[in-house]
């Protein structure tokens, strides 16, 4: 099989239809209205619209990948006086805080463990106890281990406390259903080439439009100037202020239409589910175990404990995988060994079906 031939079972990058790479078969004019109008300013409005029912809310297109978005919202969001506390409790919240040391964001990092769900009393504690805490910063989807962080509790206790509250939905908006206003999501960040299964280029951020209005002159970066980049784009019909990645951003444009193909938001959150129940049930079957319970999973990645045989090694293990189509992750955390298996982008249940059977296949410690 030629190597391009694989499906990949990763959380982004991830496999795009044959129409979204297609779209990016035209080259465009950063300075064109047809662009900038026609295909930015409409990419904007279709994120608020999907982000929320209800106005208050904007949109900011950066070029990079996730994590430069995150550092934007980290390095603009937060002026000299605030301090932030970030939840960890995988590789993208340790990211954060080792983002808001480089900076000298004052913060407080509540580390409760790779494979624990954060708890939400013990932030209540924190908050209490000090302050000085003015936002709070978490991963929804943590994909070090595929856990779905308790978003709607530790929304409720921003609200409760009057914190402004970062979200980085990178690997579920768009796949995972939620309402930035009903649950009082300040900053929402995510990426083109995740649940909306464009291609790899640009992040966005979904803004409360009071916040972000409020941080002018704070960013400590240039080109990571979330305020500035939002402010070009509101006042210049959607251009960006340095080159923007044209192609990635089409591919896009056509990623979104094939999400309202597909019935929206909720049609693709029951399609990630149907495939990781049924990725988690055949593994099981083939004598796999999940590194979380069940009750934390996402429908975004999931986490399996590598087999306890003396012959055993992933990098065989993902060769042989590979030579059959599909393409999976390593593990990531600290002190279990693992690997990972994604299913979002375009990918089906039919296609797990075909993945557990070159699983069985590539079981070479069995044979």
């Amino acid at each position: 099989m030629n190597d391009r031939d694989y499906l990949l079972l990763t959380p982004g990058p991830l496999t795009t239809s044959d129409t979204v790479k297609q779209a990016m078969l035209f080259d465009s004019c950063t300075w064109d209205e047809d662009y900038n109008i026609g295909v930015v300013q409409a990419i904007r409005a279709r994120l608020e619209a999907l982000a929320t029912t209800t106005s208050g809310y904007t949109s900011v297109l950066l070029q990079g990948s996730g994590s430069y978005a995150v550092e934007a919202v980290l390095g603009t969001a937060l002026g000299a006086q605030d301090k932030l506390l970030i939840v960890s409790n995988g590789a993208y919240g340790a990211r954060m805080a080792e983002m808001a040391a480089l900076m000298g964001i004052d913060h407080h990092c509540y580390d409760c463990g790779e494979t624990a769900a954060p708890d939400v009393t013990a932030m209540e504690a924190l908050l209490l106890a000090d302050a000085r805490i003015s936002h709070i910063a978490l991963v929804h989807c943590e994909t070090t281990t595929g856990m779905l962080n308790p978003l709607a509790q530790v929304a409720a206790l921003a609200a409760r406390r009057g914190k402004t509250l970062i979200v980085d939905a990178m690997s579920s908006f768009g796949g995972i259903p939620l309402d930035v206003d009903q649950l009082g999501i300040d900053f929402l960040i995510s990426s083109a080439n995740k649940c909306i299964q464009g291609v790899p280029g640009f992040a966005f951020v979904i803004a409360r439009r009071s916040e972000l209005e409020k941080c002018a002159g704070r960013s400590r970066s240039l080109s990571l100037d979330l305020y500035a980049q939002w402010r070009c784009m509101e006042d210049h019909a959607g251009k960006w202020r340095f080159t923007s990645p044209t192609h990635s951003v089409l591919a896009f444009a056509q990623a979104l239409r094939e999400l309202d193909l597909e019935g929206g938001i909720a049609a693709r959150y029951a399609r990630y589910g149907e495939n990781q129940r049924r990725l988690v049930a055949g593994m099981r079957a083939l004598g796999f175990d999940t590194l979380l319970d069940d009750g934390l999973h996402s429908p975004i990645i999931t986490a399996f404990y590598s087999p306890q045989a003396e012959n055993y090694r992933f990098g065989e293990f993902y060769q042989r995988l590979k030579r059959q189509g599909f393409v999976i992750y390593p593990g990531k955390v600290s002190h279990s060994d693992c690997f990972r298996i994604g299913n979002i982008g375009e990918v089906y249940p039919q296609d797990i079906d075909r993945l557990l059977d070159a699983v069985s296949r590539a079981m070479y410690w069995q044979h």
